[in-house]
């Protein structure tokens, strides 16, 4: 069935089509929606809800955009949503003294898997800038938007993602050359 099909059918909440969309759609949205939760389970529940959200709002797909770039803004909204309806007050910084860290993740002793793992244990307001700012390019002014934190604060979370990050590269990167020795 075409993707113009299959939304069409979505849209008149045809369960076969539902089905068919999310098993077409699921394996790759719970991928970005794993990113942006505080472990495996949350990312299921993300996941869950965002099609939920799919299904109820499909009518709303304008077709001159990208359909799978909806859905993954769908996936990311609706974790930006469960993060701030469970997240205290954020840290006030001072964003005059932001450290700007570079993290090489194009080192070939680095596999994906690691670099996936020690993202995901960032504190979550850190891995939340972290990933929108650096894998999916949002903005610092956009980020702030997104989960009600100030620009500055922004920056300075995204500098402790990626001091933390490269602390754990550089102990990753000893752990291997003492092994090698």
């Amino acid at each position: 069935m075409s993707l113009e099909q299959l939304i069409k059918n979505c849209i008149k909440q045809d369960a076969k089509a539902q089905s068919l969309l999310y098993k077409r759609y699921a394996s790759k949205l719970f991928s970005v929606s794993l990113k942006y939760s505080k472990n495996y389970a949350e990312a299921e529940d993300n996941l869950h809800d965002a099609f939920l959200t799919v299904f109820s709002k499909i009518n709303q797909y304008k077709s001159k955009g990208s359909f799978e770039g909806w859905l993954k803004r769908i996936v990311i909204n609706t974790s930006l949503q469960r993060y701030r309806e469970n997240i205290g007050v954020f840290d006030i910084v001072n964003e005059n003294k932001i450290e700007d860290v570079t993290v090489d993740i194009n080192d070939k002793d680095l596999s994906v898997e690691y670099l996936l793992k020690i993202i995901q244990e960032l504190p979550d307001r850190y891995r939340l800038v972290f990933n929108l700012y650096v894998l999916d390019g949002y903005s610092h002014v956009e980020i702030s938007e997104l989960i009600n934190i100030s620009t500055g604060t922004s920056k300075s979370n995204l500098a402790r993602a990626r001091m933390i990050l490269r602390n754990k590269i550089e102990a990753y990167k000893a752990n291997l050359n003492s092994r090698s020795l």
